[in-house]
């Protein structure tokens, strides 16, 4: 069980990377940004620096699986998803976080970042697990492609799984901005819309 200073040491490091990306973060500005006079704080409660960026991945890749996962579940049980739209509500929704902190999600900027600066990290981190439901999600998009040949599918579902990262990232960059309003970017309707513009990059 962790203490709260790590919870809040996690929280405000997750804020701080998603920003400025890992490479533009010190574990000091970290402890002070988390108030914590004791600038070794991050090496008591983890470790090291990549030890919480570990921690923050797994963290993060575990709790949007078990909603997918609870997600697909859901919808098999009542004979779904039926259309590729449906596999792509799924996908989004369960990737945004529905209890953010107070300044707003930060997960997918962090995500995106840290492949694009340091892919072996989270490569190592997630090491092949966390994302059972996510490969759940794309056999049901090659269920419901029966008649596109299956080299074609897989390279739209790589294409679609570029997309949502950067579209979600991009989402929460915007509205993490309060100087503004975001009327696109916080329309209930918007995780819907991008559903679809994902699926139309599978059915093309």
């Amino acid at each position: 069980m962790q203490t709260e200073a790590a919870h809040q040491l996690k929280a405000v490091a997750l804020k701080l990377f998603a920003e400025r990306g890992i490479d533009g973060v010190t574990v000091r500005q970290i402890a002070e940004a988390a108030g914590q006079k004791n600038h070794a704080a991050i090496t008591y409660h983890f470790g090291s620096k990549d030890a919480l960026i570990r921690e923050l991945i797994v963290d993060g890749a575990r709790a949007i699986d078990e909603r997918r996962t609870a997600a697909l579940d859901r919808a098999n049980a009542n004979g779904g998803p039926g259309t590729i739209v449906e596999v792509m509500e799924i996908l989004v929704e369960t990737s945004v976080d529905p209890d953010p902190p107070p300044w707003g999600e930060c997960y997918n900027r962090f995500v995106v970042g840290l492949q694009l600066s340091n892919r072996p990290l989270f490569m190592e981190a997630v090491d092949g697990q966390w994302n059972s439901g996510y490969q759940r999600c794309l056999d049901e998009v090659r269920r419901l492609s029966p008649d596109m040949p299956a080299d074609l599918v897989n390279q739209r579902l790589v294409f679609m799984g570029g997309a949502i990262g950067g579209i979600l990232a991009g989402r929460e960059t915007e509205l993490a901005d309060r100087s503004r309003e975001h009327p696109m970017w916080s329309h209930p309707e918007t995780l819907g819309r991008i559903a679809h513009a994902l699926a139309s990059i599978i059915e093309g």
